[in-house]
């Protein structure tokens, strides 16, 4: 058992170039799913719906570079490096086709890769993405001092602004998140990540290039990147079908594991 999840689910390394990445890993089918965290996140954030796809598909959780336990280099953190990543990660991992599904960042990273057209991307899911909004919002200030400033009143103060409801917040995530923005460079990379986002421009003219059937998934009740987005980024990508969770904010893949999990199913089969 992962002592960090509390599930069945194997807990790994791989070198991508000189940087050591961990990920969690599940499933024996020979169908993948890749899952990305967003900003300040790491593989745990998944734990709930891992069991769930792993039942159907092979996934795999990773932590990005800079973020839980992977290696957190002194680099500019821009969604230009995230993109190489991804592909030299797949190409590390061996893998030649996959699903991918990324929240809020990490469906930003998820929509870029599958800008690119590249044949190993099959289907995608975007989960809240970020992307689009520019500025910030009150929950996306609360979550940025989290992070800077990671104690549990913080945390489970953003944590909760995230939900939109004010949902209970296990001690277990914010004990995660604390000893993951606690590692040596965490908050170099968090910040590094906030201000290349800040600087980069919208990547709404580009979402036409993607070609590969997408899932988009929102939490009505997002106060971190809001609903107010989420036509605008269905109706730029050309085959996209838009499911609005009536009872989720910013993590519908945490809030509600098991119906996140489910429209993920029905999309991906």
């Amino acid at each position: 058992m992962n002592i960090r999840t509390n599930y069945l689910i194997s807990e790994e390394f791989v070198k991508v170039g000189e940087t050591k990445i961990r990920y969690l890993e599940e499933g024996s089918s020979n169908s993948n799913i890749v899952l990305i965290h967003g900003l300040g996140g790491f593989a745990e954030r998944w734990s709930a719906v891992i069991p769930l796809l792993s039942k159907k598909y092979h996934v795999i959780a990773l932590d990005l570079p800079g973020y839980g336990y992977s290696d957190k280099p002194s680099i500019d953190y821009t969604p230009e490096f995230f993109l190489k990543f991804i592909f030299d990660f797949l190409d590390s991992m061996g893998i030649r086709k996959t699903h991918m599904i990324g929240t809020s960042l990490g469906g930003q990273i998820v929509a870029e890769c599958a800008i690119t057209q590249n044949k190993m991307i099959e289907k995608i899911a975007l989960v809240c993405p970020a992307g689009i909004m520019k500025g910030s919002t009150p929950t996306l200030d609360a979550y940025s001092m989290a992070a800077l400033y990671p104690s549990y009143d913080t945390v489970r103060t953003a944590y909760e602004m995230m939900t939109g409801s004010n949902k209970k917040v296990s001690n277990d995530a914010i004990e995660n998140f604390i000893k993951g923005m606690t590692q040596p460079n965490a908050k170099m990379a968090f910040m590094s990540t906030i201000l290349a986002l800040k600087n980069a421009p919208p990547i709404t003219e580009r979402l036409s290039n993607i070609m590969v059937p997408t899932l988009l998934i929102w939490g009505k009740l997002d106060a971190m990147i809001p609903i107010k987005y989420a036509n605008e980024f269905a109706s730029s990508i050309k085959n996209c079908r838009l499911e609005i969770m009536e009872n989720c904010g910013h993590t519908p893949h945490i809030e509600e594991p098991a119906k996140f999990s489910q429209i993920v199913l029905n999309f991906l089969r």
